[in-house]
């Protein structure tokens, strides 16, 4: 006799697969945007909560903003990688036997990063800063060598009192003129030469003045480079069952999304960019979802693919970039307020499940994200890089990738007894491209998951889930090319519960 997987049965032991299992870590990717609430039969409702911890610690470059001619390992730079949790909720019902509705919301994009202790990504930048005066005032100052910014506060400084003592002289002359007047012929000329030089000296040392003005105000920082990405996403869906069987189904809807960030580069790790702060505003814009599934009740199977588009964001982004305001001989130069377009990527994400037996069921998910097509280029981040010929006319992004993601998790779950069943997932994640942003320094990962799920009553049940992950190691660099940090042997667990309802 053919045994026969029904899904209802099976469903206590699928749902426990989906709690903590898409969370990645390639890019700015978090949530794995996945849409399985829809896919449930019957009406079905989730409420999922995620807390992911990572311990992403490695070592700064010693050669940094000296040379870029390798890496030498240098200072710890602690755990960057901060914890982080979000939500998902989905909610799905039929219109008829052809028909269904669905809303679900998640958080798919995010970054969270700060530095701490003793390394280059933190505190006063002084080889950077030391690094730029001496490339600023190579062979610029007559008769001087500087290549400090203590060389160059005591040269200015040393410049200022000489400057002083002859304003003092000329004032003495012109108060010696009022008193005699019969001084004049003899003092004016001298007093004209003396304020000629005056005005050349302070001609010459303004420059320097205000090269040393932003060298003590880099010098004073006692922050760490610091990122925060964060993102919202609705989502409306609307299928349509086709077939005699209606096993072949169609959906599509509207997405919006909303997304902003904070940016923070400070210590020498960054060079010229150190002190470099920005806000991108939050903004909401839209795109869509499309997608078919096949399901063969019979035998506990579902198949779907689904793609979601591109959506452009345009935003008011305020930076302050210190050196900004340095090359333009303004400080107020320094901060600006612009437009700013970012496009959140497409992705393809493709969901599997079918019965072993009448109360196992094996599942596989495969998740393609093109990561090489993203970038953030703020404006004037971008303006002040150009200045650099080396950089090309384009100038440069501030967060770019180099490779497209790849994922894929393969997951068993066993009915233990009617209302327990418990699940297990191995995955991997191919990573965005190696080295890769110093504000991220991961290179995928391998991982392992457990989870468990409790039916309270046959339509209530409680989930609870784990992984552990395994990241590949990682250079930081710089959009520079410049490699700033070394990451290694480092790991991350994600925990998430769930509470859900299925009905009929």
């Amino acid at each position: 006799m053919r045994a026969t997987f029904h899904l209802k049965t099976l469903a206590v032991a699928i749902a426990t697969l989906s709690v903590a299992s898409m969370t990645n870590a390639a890019g700015l990717d978090r949530s794995g945007q996945d849409i399985t609430a829809f896919l449930q039969d019957g009406t079905y409702a989730e409420a999922v909560y995620t807390y992911i911890d990572a311990d992403v610690s490695g070592f700064d470059n010693r050669r940094v903003a000296s040379d870029d001619a390798g890496y030498i390992q240098g200072n710890s730079t602690g755990d960057i990688a901060e914890s982080y949790d979000f939500f998902r909720y989905g909610v799905k019902a039929d219109v008829n036997d052809t028909f269904s509705v669905g809303i679900l919301y998640d958080e798919p994009f995010g970054a969270a990063a700060a530095y701490t202790g003793d390394n280059n990504f933190t505190g006063a930048p002084t080889a950077a800063i030391d690094g730029l005066i001496a490339q600023q005032l190579d062979g610029k100052v007559p008769g001087q060598t500087i290549t400090s910014a203590a060389g160059l506060d005591t040269y200015v400084k040393g410049v200022q009192q000489q400057l002083a003592a002859g304003r003092e002289q000329v004032r003495q002359g012109e108060a010696a003129i009022a008193a005699n007047p019969a001084l004049e012929p003899v003092l004016r000329p001298q007093i004209d030469a003396g304020k000629a030089q005056i005005a050349a000296g302070e001609a010459q040392v303004a420059p320097l003045v205000g090269l040393n003005g932003y060298a003590a105000g880099q010098l004073s920082n006692t922050e760490g480079t610091n990122v925060e990405v964060r993102s919202e996403s609705i989502t409306a869906i609307m299928g349509m069952k086709l077939g005699a069987d209606k096993n072949i189904q169609i959906y599509g809807g509207p997405v919006a999304q909303r997304v902003q960030a904070d940016v923070r580069l400070r210590g020498s790790a960054y060079g010229p960019a150190t002190g470099y702060t920005s806000h991108i505003s939050p903004d909401q814009d839209y795109g869509y979802i499309l997608g078919a599934s096949y399901s063969k009740p019979e035998i506990a199977l579902k198949a779907a693919l689904t793609y979601r588009s591109e959506i452009d964001h345009k935003m008011d982004i305020t930076e302050t970039y210190p050196l900004a305001g340095l090359l333009a001989g303004n400080p107020a130069a320094a901060t600006q307020t612009n437009a700013m377009e970012i496009t959140t990527p497409k992705s393809v994400n493709f969901d599997f499940q079918t019965g072993v037996n009448p109360t196992t069921l094996a599942t596989a998910k495969v998740r393609w994200v093109p990561w090489g097509d993203f970038n953030i280029t703020p404006p004037l981040y971008n303006a002040v890089s150009k200045n650099n010929p080396a950089y090309g006319p384009d100038g440069l992004a501030l967060v770019e990738y180099g490779d497209d993601q790849w994922q894929v998790e393969l997951g068993l779950a066993k009915r233990l007894a009617p209302a327990l069943a418990v699940s297990g997932t191995v995955g991997w994640d191919s990573g965005a491209g190696n080295p890769t942003t110093s504000l991220g320094p991961i290179d995928g990962y391998y991982s392992v998951g457990l989870g468990a799920k409790y039916n309270v009553t046959p339509e209530w049940a409680v989930s609870a889930g784990g992984k552990y992950l395994w990241f590949g190691d990682a250079k930081g660099q710089l959009p520079t090319q410049q490699i700033v940090g070394d990451f290694q042997d480092n790991d991350g667990f994600i925990a998430g519960v769930k509470l859900s309802y299925q009905g009929k």
